[in-house]
């Protein structure tokens, strides 16, 4: 996301990451399937909607300086999420509706800003002690209808996602 970014620019990166994204998340959908955790996946994604719904409105007129900035800013905040949840490793698995509902809006609106919603819901499935596969599947399937849910907006409203951007895809989808 961040090699994208600094090429492509920040904005217009998301549209050129979004269409790999959801090759990826069709191929580890097939993979991983059967492992889906249905009650982590409807707890995030009705939440990761709305917060989308939120960096929809929020990043359309963003000018890119600030929309930059925004994408650094997740991006740091993600790492220290990351190091803290690594240092901690505590064994109490949240219980509050609220922590879901949470890491639900974050990841809905950091992945509509920048496609960085990984570290948040990351956050809440490795909260849950989900398994290592019911962790992948689950996420796959989060991903990939969240990344498809994405599409219209940035195609339609963003009007990032573009036969140049689409070129683009084309030419990286074998290296994915």
């Amino acid at each position: 996301v961040t090699l994208m970014a600094l090429v492509f620019g920040s904005k217009a990166s998301t549209g050129i990451v979004l269409p790999l994204l959801c090759a990826a998340d069709i191929a580890a959908v097939l993979y991983y399937h059967r492992h889906a955790q249905w009650k982590h996946f409807w707890k995030l994604v009705p939440w990761m909607a709305a917060g989308i719904l939120i960096g929809v409105f929020a990043g359309k007129d963003m000018n890119e300086v600030i929309f930059r900035k925004v994408m650094a800013v997740i991006i740091i905040a993600t790492v220290i999420i990351m190091v803290i949840m690594e240092i901690t490793r505590s064994e109490n698995v949240p219980a509050n509706p609220l922590f879901a509902v949470s890491t639900g809006v974050m990841a809905g609106i950091t992945t509509m800003l920048g496609n960085l919603a990984g570290a948040f819901s990351n956050l809440y499935f490795l909260a849950m002690r989900l398994a290592k596969n019911d962790f992948i599947g689950t996420a796959s399937w989060l991903f990939l209808v969240i990344n498809l849910f994405k599409l219209p907006f940035q195609v339609l409203y963003w009007k990032n996602i573009t036969l140049s951007s689409l070129k683009i895809d084309l030419l990286l989808l074998p290296a994915l």
